[in-house]
């Protein structure tokens, strides 16, 4: 996550009896407009101090919930976010606790990438669970004018943090909010999908949090377009050696756990959300660049829990963390006829916080409130995936056409040379610093797919227009059969809503490839995440590539296309496409140009499984 807007994106609550402490009054900052600030660090059960920020209401008529956001990003500046992702909230009237986390800017104590839980054996143990629950205990004891019942939210590492608030919570925490989670960093978040590293953004966000305790030293490459940066060092070794990340405590854990391992499984929310007594919003954003997976994947392990209906969903049309900022009503070049970000924080956010923590409104707030980005619309659902949602099949056929009719012929394929020599840039070149000034980071998932379609080693199929609409809700699964004649290989699918020619209110989006969902798959996990196997070279398999899910209405006359490379540089590293134990430590001469080719038969059939709902 971005630190120039950590506050304004996170917020968490804590309680816990008999805790010591040691307050410190700092003077009345004006910054913070309309609240009294003070300043203090509450001791945790092991004698660790963390540097919280609470901001009063000057005029509060009456006691107030608390809302806690607990952030590794600096809780100095919370009056960023009561004037800026959390000034409906405050309008409303809470009193506000910001926080920084162990080893982190103000406070004491260790800082843990994602923390693991204790030893439950271990009564003097402590992890995020129980520094909420202990700042909880404290702020409810000691805030003047509360009214004994607190919430907490938070956006990325702070929506992680506000999950795992609900792990054993507080008496009084009575809503929790995590907003793009980092639920599970291997799987399907900021540094692997299923298996791929997630080069530029791993190397990057670990340098930021680990160089120094508050993000002084900041990452700074050579070269100003980062794929030719990356692409200087011929392996990871060499890149880590360059930049000193092997001092790191992340990167040692990328080198020493490539696979899904116990080190990974331990961090990974699912592990933790085993009940469910706190009422739950979970939001996240269709284009999400950092933490997609996160969101979809902790209201499904909370549905699984969720006999009491707690659990509630909230999904719209954005980057990472947009919903927090002024506006949405567009992302990069696409628009999407209204302030959507307003709407959620006013519409769904304010009513949903009021309705547990100060009892007002009526409380009848439907299980899923998504954005469906073609149709331009909140649509609400009793469940997600909707349970009326029947499952269809686009399959890739000859000449590069797509078809929901299944192929016929006993033998084809397309086949492309992929050189980790040459990779194919995830977005439009300069790939500037994540962060850096100009970034066109929080847009790229956007961009016109124009800018590789056709280059020797993407192959795409296409759909005639469509004759009515298809409305995608929910799973999106690519089928694919592949050989290589190499001995591992990344496997990308997109999936794509191309428009027509000519759109006549906006002509500059004729024809554009706007990419509705995609994902990559590290050949070498086929089987298991867990046991890397080397791939059979000539062999055609089959391999399953998780798309996640979408709402999204694909309207008549548009066509949809699917696209496949094997790179996606550098947000994943180049996969040597010669199998080694350990990619990390791979040499030089392992990174090989492979044909691959993807089959489109009767009985090796690849396409992409999609839920769809019927006309309405």
């Amino acid at each position: 996550m971005r630190a120039s807007f950590r506050l304004s994106l996170v917020f968490a609550l804590v309680v816990t009896a008999g805790v010591s402490f040691v307050a410190v009054q700092s003077p009345a900052d004006e910054r913070s407009g309309a609240f009294d600030r003070r300043e203090v660090t509450i001791a945790m059960r092991d004698g660790a101090r963390l540097f919280t920020v609470i901001l009063t209401p000057k005029t509060n008529g009456g006691a107030l919930p608390i809302l806690l956001n607990r952030t590794p990003y600096g809780a100095a500046g919370a009056d960023e976010g009561v004037r800026g992702g959390y000034k409906e909230l405050a309008a409303d009237g809470y009193i506000f606790a910001f926080q920084d986390i162990r080893g982190r800017f103000k406070s004491e104590g260790e800082f843990v990438m994602n923390r693991p839980l204790h030893d439950p054996a271990d009564p003097k143990g402590v992890d995020e669970a129980t520094d909420t629950y202990d700042t909880i205990d404290w702020l409810v004891k000691n805030v003047a004018g509360n009214s004994g019942r607190a919430g907490v939210l938070g956006i990325s590492y702070p929506g992680w943090l506000a999950a795992m608030a609900g792990i054993n919570p507080h008496p009084a925490l009575k809503a929790i909010s995590p907003q793009a989670p980092m639920t599970d960093t291997w799987m399907g978040d900021d540094f692997f999908h299923q298996g791929a590293f997630r080069l530029s953004y791993g190397l990057e966000y670990a340098w930021s949090m680990e160089a120094t305790r508050d993000q002084s030293v900041e990452p700074s490459p050579s070269r100003y377009d980062t794929y030719d940066w990356y692409l200087s060092f011929p392996t990871l070794g060499a890149l880590a050696s360059a930049t000193g990340a092997t001092a790191w405590p992340t990167w040692r854990n990328f080198v020493e756990h490539p696979a899904y391992d116990g080190f990974w499984k331990k961090q990974a929310l699912p592990t933790y959300l085993t009940t469910l007594t706190v009422p739950t919003l979970t939001v996240g954003g269709w284009w999400d660049q950092e933490d997609f997976y996160g969101p979809l994947e902790t209201y499904a392990t909370l549905e699984r829990i969720d006999g009491a209906r707690l659990s509630y969903l909230a999904m719209g049309p954005w980057s990472h963390g947009q919903w927090s900022r002024p506006g949405g009503d567009a992302l990069g070049n696409v628009h999407f006829g209204s302030r959507t970000a307003d709407q959620f924080r006013a519409r769904i956010q304010a009513p949903w916080f009021a309705c547990w923590l100060k009892d007002t409104g009526d409380c009848r707030f439907p299980e899923a409130k998504l954005f469906d980005a073609g149709a331009n619309e909140w649509r609400a659902f009793d469940a997600w995936p909707p349970k009326d949602a029947t499952s269809k099949k686009l399959y890739l056929q000859a000449n590069g056409k797509a078809s929901f009719d299944a192929p016929t012929t006993a033998s084809g394929f397309d086949e492309y040379v992929s050189n980790p020599a040459h990779p194919v840039p995830y977005r439009p070149r300069p790939v500037e610093l994540t962060y850096g000034p100009g970034s066109r980071w929080a847009r790229w998932m956007t961009e016109d797919q124009r800018f590789v379609h056709n280059r020797p080693d993407v192959v795409s199929w296409e759909t005639d227009p469509l004759q009515e609409d298809l409305v995608l809700a929910g799973d999106v699964t690519a089928r694919l059969y592949a050989s290589t004649t190499g001995t591992d290989a990344d496997w990308v699918v997109k999936l794509i809503d191309v428009y027509p020619d000519h759109v006549p209110d906006r002509p500059e989006m004729g024809g554009y490839q706007l990419m509705v969902t995609g994902d990559i798959l590290r050949g070498r996990y086929r089987t298991s995440f867990e046991r890397p196997q080397p791939i059979e070279a000539n062999a055609a398999l089959e391999y399953t590539v998780d798309l996640l899910q979408q709402l999204y209405r694909f309207t008549k006359g548009h066509r949809i296309m699917v696209q496949v490379q094997s790179t996606w540089f550098p947000l994943y590293d180049r996969n040597p496409q010669t199998f080694v134990p350990n990619i990390f430590k791979a040499q030089a001469s392992d990174y090989r140009a492979r044909t691959h080719r993807i089959y489109r038969t009767a009985m090796q059939a690849s396409h992409i499984e999609m839920m769809v709902l019927g006309q309405r």
